[in-house]
């Protein structure tokens, strides 16, 4: 499992980088919002780099970078069985988490409580495009190799309920 959800993760991730960056270019047409230009810093800093204050280059690869590299996260969670919206709406908070860690441990960001609502509100929306549309791709590619463990044990018994103990090992 691990070779296949790490590559079925890495397409999940850019497919999710690629519909959260046409949202963001439909939101920005609508709203007339500038590029944020965070991440750009946010990677100069972290690497030890002169800063520029509109890093493009590197407001790309952080873009993508990030949202790649998380894929395989969300095509693990599919391949054990937590798949669908729920899973997708966990998997939010594991990219806005992964960015405040950035941003704040650099000085580069502020916590999203000080952040003006709208603003928070552009950033929860754009990051939940992302977690969900890897989402959806990450769960279909792990279906082709059939129910996750997490989904066979609840199949044994639906529902949540005690004395459902796990499910054997498979040797």
């Amino acid at each position: 499992m691990e070779k296949r959800a790490l590559g079925e993760g890495l397409v999940a991730g850019a497919a999710g980088a690629v519909a959260m960056t046409l949202g963001e270019k439909i939101e920005q047409r609508i709203t007339g919002r500038p590029s944020s230009h965070v991440p750009g810093r946010t990677a100069q800093r972290a690497m030890g780099l002169r800063e520029r204050r509109r890093p493009r280059a590197g407001n790309w690869a952080m873009h993508y970078g990030q949202a790649v590299l998380l894929g395989p996260l969300r095509s693990v969670m599919a391949h054990v069985g937590l798949r669908g919206p729920w899973a997708s709406a966990q998997f939010t908070v594991v990219r806005l988490t992964n960015d405040q860690i950035l941003e704040n441990a650099t000085g580069i960001g502020a916590p999203p409580e000080t952040w003006p609502r709208a603003e928070l509100a552009v950033d929860l929306l754009h990051k939940a495009v992302y977690a969900f549309a890897a989402g959806v791709v990450a769960d279909r590619l792990a279906a082709r190799s059939g129910s996750g463990p997490g989904q066979r044990h609840a199949a044994r018994r639906p529902g949540r309920r005690p004395h459902v103990g796990p499910l054997p090992r498979n040797r």
